[in-house]
């Protein structure tokens, strides 16, 4: 049986992250698989990127990662300006590495939003302010000529298993970090997850097939909340105490 441990959607919360690496540790996976947007965002992003160099894992860069490097940094939103105005030459380098998606044998893609763009949601559509699971014809018209069995994407923060057909499925393993957020695209909606868990998932394929586990953990959320009202971000604080957004 292989054990793999799927992260996305960091942003920054080293807090949130080494308590995922803990149960990570304690379940001896095979392989880590982490699906970008590691560091925007107002709490810890030199020292989580400096943490992620450290580790053996397979990562590749989200829409956050990919703002930071070619957007000028005064036209950058105030998450990856924060995390923009910290990082060193090596550190842009690093960043600068990682692919857009990797695939692992023939049975496993991991992008961060859709195959062909990573500021769109897969699983998701946006309806009355708030995200909804888009329908099966949805799904895979933006999935197009994805064939893997087994899909995985982060961005929406919202954990999720969706069996796309009987031999395909696709896993959001939800955020490690950012809990709850606001967004102005496509049109203004609150993405909420509903509590200040830290959350992944566990991919575990015996001799047939795979088995997934969503997995929140608690921590201390309240380190990261202090952190964003430091540097002036209440949005930030209330999604991380809570897994809600204040309207």
């Amino acid at each position: 049986m292989r054990k793999i441990a799927v992260l996305s959607d960091i942003h920054g919360n080293l807090v949130a992250l080494k308590k995922v690496v803990a149960d990570i540790v304690q379940r001896n996976v095979d392989l880590v698989l982490n699906l970008g947007d590691h560091i925007s965002g107002p709490l810890w992003p030199k020292e989580t990127l400096d943490y992620l160099r450290l580790q053996d894992w397979i990562q590749i860069r989200g829409n956050h990662e990919r703002q930071i490097l070619t957007q000028e940094i005064d036209t950058q939103g105030a998450s990856d300006k924060y995390a923009s105005r910290l990082l060193n030459p090596a550190d842009i380098e690093w960043l600068e590495g990682l692919p857009e998606r990797a695939e692992i044998g023939k049975e496993i893609v991991l992008f961060h939003g859709t195959p062909k763009n990573d500021s769109l949601y897969l699983l998701e559509r946006v309806e009355s302010g708030h995200t909804k699971l888009a329908s099966p014809d949805t799904i895979k018209e933006r999935l197009k000529d994805e064939k893997a069995p087994i899909i995985l994407c982060g961005h929406t923060h919202i954990p999720r298993v969706v069996h796309v057909s009987e031999n395909q499925m696709v896993v959001n393993p939800g955020s490690v970090g950012l809990p709850a957020y606001d967004d102005v695209e496509p049109e203004y909606h609150v993405v909420e997850t509903g509590s200040a868990h830290a959350r992944y998932a566990i991919l575990e394929k015996d001799t047939e097939n795979w088995r997934v586990e969503l997995i929140a953990l608690a921590y201390e959320h309240e380190k990261a909340a202090i952190q964003a009202r430091k540097n002036k971000r209440m949005d930030w604080a209330i999604g991380l105490q809570s897994g809600f957004m204040r309207r």
